[in-house]
């Protein structure tokens, strides 16, 4: 969007609205170096005119005066005029909010290692991961992964079946799925969705699955789907 910076006021006493010369900013995505636009406002064509000449004579001066202009000014010239840090990348901001987002799901509480959903469920701790690992490859469960290791949902699991997946889960992972990863669908599970009434997936799972399975098809879909 484009703001104003700068603004000169040009005001004749005949006149009851004064010529505004606008000098904005117009901001673009992923440029560190915003346009600069001038903006001439109730101004007549001569009057336009005018200030085009005026700044073009401006230039014209400021080119001769820098030719003769020894090189130790020069710099220092240049120096006012470069900013005195680099912009910071967007990268940068766009790993920060991602960092902070998945220390939030982390922080959660809602996420069982292969060991602890063994023990819940009453499994073979023997090889505690392999049970949930098959629920994984069989699209019954999703998991995130972090540091090597993978973490799964509590939400994700039933206590009416023995801490097995629901069977609701299945059908909102496969539509996910294209589109999104663990950490994608961990993300979609734990942030208010509009589609639930501002609601979270994972709050609105086990009471109403059809409309976190609706919801989850509006996201991947659009509001079209059938």
């Amino acid at each position: 969007m484009a703001q104003p910076v700068e603004e000169t006021r040009i005001e004749n006493e005949h006149e009851s609205h004064p010529a505004r010369i606008q000098i904005v900013v117009e901001s673009i995505h992923n440029e560190h170096h915003p346009k600069r636009i001038i903006k001439l406002n109730g101004l007549t064509s001569k009057q336009v005119d005018a200030c085009f000449e005026g700044v073009a004579l401006m230039i014209q001066a400021f080119e001769v005066q820098l030719k003769t202009m020894p090189a130790d000014k020069i710099e220092g010239l240049v120096q006012l005029l470069v900013p005195e840090k680099p912009a910071r990348p967007t990268l940068l901001r766009e790993a920060k909010m991602l960092a902070r987002a998945k220390t939030r799901i982390l922080n959660s509480g809602d996420w069982l290692t292969a060991q602890d959903v063994a023990e819940v469920a009453q499994l073979s701790t023997v090889n505690a991961s392999s049970q949930p690992s098959k629920w994984k490859r069989a699209g019954k469960i999703f998991a995130l992964r972090h540091e090597g290791t993978d973490y799964f949902p509590v939400y994700g699991l039933d206590p009416q079946t023995g801490y097995r997946p629901r069977s609701s889960l299945a059908p909102v992972i496969s539509v996910l799925a294209d589109s999104k990863d663990g950490w994608g669908m961990a993300f979609w599970f734990g942030s208010s969705n509009s589609y639930l009434s501002g609601r979270l997936p994972k709050e609105v799972l086990a009471e109403d699955p059809a409309a976190v399975l609706k919801a989850a098809k509006d996201e991947v879909y659009g509001p079209q789907h059938g």
